[in-house]
C-alpha cells in the first residue's frame, strides 16, 4: 500500500525564515530565506522518505480565515507576519510546483482545512496517509490509515502516541481542545478546566455532548474545581 505525503507548509516556511538571515537574497534584491529554507525541508522529505505521492497546502492568508467570521478574536493574539516573509509564499508554492509536487492554497481556509478536505475526498482509496506538521490540531486525523509526523522533532504519531501525549484517543481531541482552550490559537475554553480536568471529563464522559446532556447527574467525584 503506497503512502501519500500531506505537507503542511507553513510551520516550515516561518522555520526557514526565523532561521536563516533576510540577508539572503535574489538577484533583484528581495529576500528569499523563507524559500531556501523550505526548498531544503522539501528536498529532506523527498531524500528520506522517496515519496510516490506528495501534496503541499498553503495558507492564502497568514492573517485571516473563515474561523475569523465565526469567532472574531481566533489568532487576534499573534503578531502580523513581516512582509518580507508573506512576499516570499508565493515563491515557496511556486518552487514546490516546480520540484513536482501538487499544491494547494486557498485565502479563506487554512492549510489544514485543504489536508482534512483531501483526506475526506481520498480516504476511501487503498493508501496511507502521513501529515507532516508540527501543528497539534492535526492530531484529530490521525487514524488506523493516517499518522501525524512532526519532522523538526523527529517524532511520529499513530493513535496509540497521540492518546500517550494527548490523553484522549484522536476522535476526542476536538472536544479536548473545546474545554482547555489553546493559547496559541486564543481560545478560551472552559473557566476553570485546563488540561488534566478535560482529559478526566472525557474518560468519564462520552464526548462533549455528553458531558452536556449529563450535568445535571454528575457529581464531580475527582474532578477538581467542580
Amino acid at each position: 500500500m503506497s503512502e501519500i505525503y500531506l505537507i503542511d507548509a507553513s510551520p516550515y516556511i516561518f522555520r526557514a525564515y526565523y532561521s536563516i538571515p533576510t540577508t539572503l537574497k535574489s538577484p533583484a534584491g528581495n529576500a528569499v530565506n523563507a524559500v531556501y529554507g523550505f526548498a531544503e525541508f522539501l528536498l529532506q522529505i523527498l531524500k528520506k522518505k522517496r515519496p510516490q505521492y506528495i501534496a503541499v497546502t498553503f495558507d492564502g492568508s497568514l492573517t485571516t480565515s473563515f474561523r475569523n467570521d465565526i469567532y472574531p478574536e481566533y489568532k487576534s493574539q499573534r503578531e502580523l507576519p513581516p512582509p518580507t516573509l508573506e512576499r516570499q509564499i508565493q515563491s515557496c508554492l511556486e518552487m514546490a510546483e516546480a520540484m513536482g509536487m501538487r499544491t494547494f492554497i486557498d485565502a479563506h481556509f487554512e492549510s489544514d482545512d485543504l489536508i482534512g478536505s483531501i483526506l475526506a475526498k481520498i480516504k476511501h482509496e487503498s493508501h496511507s496517509f502521513c501529515i507532516v506538521s508540527s501543528d497539534k490540531d492535526f492530531a484529530q486525523l490521525v487514524d488506523e490509515k493516517t499518522s501525524l509526523w512532526d519532522f523538526a522533532r523527529e517524532q511520529s504519531y499513530d493513535t496509540g502516541k497521540v492518546r500517550e501525549k494527548f490523553g484522549v484517543m484522536p476522535e476526542r481531541i476536538v472536544d479536548l481542545f473545546a474545554l482547555m482552550g489553546d493559547a496559541v490559537d486564543n481560545i478560551p475554553g472552559v473557566k476553570g478546566i485546563g488540561a488534566k480536568t478535560a482529559v478526566k471529563l472525557l474518560t468519564q464522559f462520552d464526548d462533549l455532548e455528553d458531558i452536556y446532556a449529563r450535568l445535571e447527574s454528575f457529581d464531580g467525584d475527582g474532578i477538581r474545581g467542580w
